[in-house]
C-alpha cells in the first residue's frame, strides 16, 4: 500500500472512531444506561488505542463544558442587582463541546497521524532487522509490515521477532487487529494472516488481550506458550523453547522441518518465493519431510522431493508441481 493510500486509510479509520465515541457519549450522558451498555462500550474501547484515544478525548471536552457552565452560572449570581441570566441553554452547552471537541478531534488526528510513527516493510523473501531508540529490536521476516511509535509497533500483516528492552513504566505493546501483546519483559513471535494471529513466547513473560468474540478477555503468557486467535476462538497450547528456536530460523534464512508434512513444507517455502510449489496430489501431501532447507530455494527442495521421495517432479516456470 502507497504512503498516500496508507494516510487517507488512516484518516477515515480515526473520523470514524470519533463518531463512534461521540454516538457512546451521547448514549452515556442521555440515554437510560444500563450494565449491557456499558459492557458493549467496554468492547469497543477494547478493540483499538484509536477508539480509546478519541473517546477520551470527547469525554474531557464534555466535561470541560460542564465545568465552563458552572463557572458562568456562579459568576452570574455573584453581580449585585445584575439580572439574573438564564443558565447556558442544552443547544448552547451541545455546541461549546462541539467546539472544543473539533479542537481536540484535530489534535486526535495529528497524533495519529504524528510524523513519529515508521512504517518498514520488507518484500517476499525479505528480512529487516529495527533497531529501536530504547534498545529494542525487532525482526521482520518474508512480506511483512510493521509501523512503529514510541513504545508501541502494529504489525498489519506478516511475521516478526521482538526483542523488548523492558520498562515497567511504559510497557512496549504490540496491537494486531483486535488482539494486543504487553511486554512483561519479553522475547516473542508474532505471526499474523488473513485469517489466524499466532504468538510464542521464547523468553520472560507477556499479556496476551483480545476482544474477539468468543475469546477469554487476557491470558498472561510464560516462556513455551503459543496464542492462536482467530475471529471466533482463542487456544493456549506449549512447545519445548528448543522446538520454539527451530521455528525461528528464517532468521538465519532456514527453514526446519521435523517429519513435518510436505503440504505444510511446501505452505512454509511458498511464503518466500515467488516461484510456487504445487502438491498435486492430497495422499502426497500428507507424507513427511525431515531436514534444513534455505527458505530461498525451492529448487532443493523439489530435488529432494524426486530424489530422496521418489516423487514427479516438473517445473512449469511459476510453479514446480509434485504428483505421484
Amino acid at each position: 500500500m502507497s504512503g498516500l493510500n496508507m494516510k487517507s486509510s488512516t484518516i477515515a479509520d480515526a473520523m470514524d472512531a470519533e463518531a463512534r465515541a461521540a454516538d457512546w457519549l451521547q448514549r452515556r450522558q442521555f440515554w437510560n444506561w444500563s450494565k449491557d451498555d456499558q459492557t458493549a462500550l467496554d468492547a469497543w474501547l477494547d478493540q483499538s488505542l484509536a477508539h480509546r484515544l478519541a473517546y477520551w478525548r470527547l469525554e474531557a471536552a464534555w466535561g470541560r463544558t460542564e465545568r465552563l457552565a458552572a463557572l458562568r452560572s456562579a459568576g452570574a449570581e455573584t453581580v449585585a442587582h445584575a439580572p439574573r441570566k438564564r443558565p447556558w441553554s442544552f443547544a448552547f452547552r451541545i455546541a461549546a463541546a462541539g467546539i472544543v471537541i473539533a479542537a481536540f478531534g484535530v489534535a486526535g488526528v495529528a497524533y495519529i497521524l504524528s510524523p513519529k510513527q515508521t512504517t518498514y516493510e520488507t518484500p517476499l523473501g525479505g528480512h529487516e532487522i529495527v533497531a529501536l531508540a530504547d534498545g529494542s529490536r525487532i525482526e521482520l521476516n518474508t512480506d511483512t509490515v510493521l509501523r512503529t511509535s514510541a513504545r508501541q509497533a502494529v504489525l498489519v500483516k506478516g511475521e516478526a521477532y521482538f526483542q523488548i528492552k523492558h520498562d515497567a513504566v511504559h510497557p512496549f505493546i504490540v496491537l494486531a487487529g483486535a488482539h494486543r501483546i504487553t511486554d512483561l519483559g519479553t522475547k516473542f513471535l508474532v505471526r499474523r494472516d488473513a485469517d489466524n494471529l499466532e504468538v510464542a513466547l521464547t523468553e520472560g513473560s507477556a499479556r496476551f488481550d483480545s476482544s474477539g468474540s468468543g475469546t477469554q478477555p487476557s491470558t498472561l503468557m510464560v516462556p513455551g506458550d503459543v496464542v492462536v486467535a482467530t475471529a471466533n476462538s482463542l487456544s493456549v497450547t506449549k512447545k519445548p523453547v528448543v522446538e520454539l528456536a527451530s521455528e525461528l530460523s528464517w532468521r538465519r534464512g532456514l527453514l526446519v522441518f521435523k517429519y513435518t508434512s510436505l503440504g505444510e513444507a511446501a505452505n512454509q517455502l511458498n511464503r518466500y518465493n515467488s516461484q510456487k510449489l504445487v502438491i498435486a496430489d492430497a495422499a502426497i501431501a500428507k507424507r513427511t519431510i525431515y531436514g534444513t532447507f534455505q527458505a530461498n530455494n525451492v529448487e532443493l527442495f523439489a530435488r529432494v522431493a524426486r530424489d530422496v521421495l521418489g516423487l514427479r517432479v516438473e517445473n512449469r516456470g511459476s510453479e514446480i508441481v509434485i504428483s505421484r
